[in-house]
């Protein structure tokens, strides 16, 4: 089930995409790319641009729909294993601050004359 459903994710998102680009903005768009300005000879120039719209607004309905249940209902979960989350986890262990070495008068080599 969850394949399936993932299948039909996968085939609206591109539809959505599709749907979207066929959309003429004021400069055009891709709508002349995707056929979208033969679409205007079929439906009208008004319909065609209530179809895309209802179709956008219908596919990003069933796009977040599909999303939420498969999230929820079906994504497949680990449940075997529990692992807390960072949060749950608190804070880290406190870790010592670094011990500075032993203060000792340096090793100076005293100058020698010149011979």
């Amino acid at each position: 089930m969850y394949g399936f459903l993932l299948s039909v994710e996968l085939i609206v998102s591109i539809l959505l995409t599709i749907i979207i680009l066929m959309q003429s903005s004021k400069g055009g768009g891709l709508a002349g790319t995707f056929g979208g300005g033969n679409m205007g000879a079929v439906f009208g120039v008004r319909r065609t641009a209530d179809f895309l719209s209802k179709m956008t607004t219908g596919l990003a309905v069933v796009f977040i729909l599909l999303c939420l249940v498969i999230n929820r209902f079906f994504l497949p979960t680990s449940s075997s294993k529990t692992t807390d989350s960072v949060i749950q986890r608190g804070a880290p262990q406190a870790v010592p601050p670094p011990q500075l070495p032993s203060q000792t008068q340096p090793n100076i080599p005293t100058p020698t004359p010149n011979q």
